[in-house]
C-alpha cells in the first residue's frame, strides 16, 4: 500500500516546488510516485481548441487521451480525495504526494515562506507531521514536529521515506 502524505500551504508557499523536487528525487530511486493536485476553484481546462477540449465543450463525459508512453483521462464529474486515493491505490504506487486540501483527513506536512504564511498551522484539520519553512521562521513551528528548511530536500525526501 502506498504511503499517503499532503503539503498544505498558502499559494506561492513552496508547495509545487517541493513536490516536484521529491518526485525528481523518488524516480531516480525507481519509487512511483503519483501526484494529487487540488483545483479548489476549477480553473483547470484543456488547452483551447484542442480535439479533448472540444468533446469536453460538447459535453462528452469522459474524454481519454492516449498515446504511445501515457495517457489522460478528464471525467465531468465530482470525486472525492478519499476515492482518487482508493484509484490510485488500486494501480500499485509506492508513494501519493498529495498538493493542498489542507482541511483532508490525511498526513500533512505544513509549508509556508514568511510568519502570515505560518498561519496555515492553524489552519489544518489536525497537527501537521512536519513543517517546512526557512530556518529564519522556525519559531513558528510546533515543538515535537520535525521542522525542515526547503532548500535541505535530501533530509525532507528520507524522512517521507521512513515513513513508507
Amino acid at each position: 500500500m502506498a504511503a499517503v502524505i499532503g503539503f498544505a500551504g498558502f499559494s506561492n508557499s513552496g508547495k509545487t516546488r517541493l513536490i516536484s523536487g521529491l518526485v525528481s528525487y523518488y524516480t531516480h530511486l525507481n519509487i512511483r510516485c503519483a501526484v494529487v493536485k487540488h483545483d479548489a476553484h476549477g480553473h483547470y481546462t484543456e488547452a483551447s481548441g484542442a480535439d479533448s477540449a472540444q468533446f469536453i465543450e460538447a459535453g462528452a463525459a469522459a474524454t481519454a487521451i492516449i498515446s504511445p508512453d501515457s495517457y489522460v483521462m478528464i471525467q465531468r464529474e465530482p470525486i472525492t480525495l478519499e476515492a482518487m486515493l482508493t484509484r490510485l491505490q488500486a494501480e500499485g504506487f509506492d508513494l501519493i504526494l498529495i498538493e493542498g486540501f489542507k482541511k483532508g483527513n490525511h498526513d500533512q506536512v505544513a509549508l509556508f515562506r514568511d510568519k502570515e504564511q505560518a498561519d496555515i498551522l492553524t489552519e489544518l484539520n489536525h497537527v501537521p507531521i512536519a513543517v517546512v519553512a526557512p530556518e529564519v521562521l522556525k519559531a513558528y513551528s510546533i515543538e515535537g514536529v520535525p521542522f525542515f528548511d526547503p532548500d535541505d530536500l535530501a533530509s525532507i525526501a528520507g524522512w517521507i521515506q521512513g515513513r513508507m
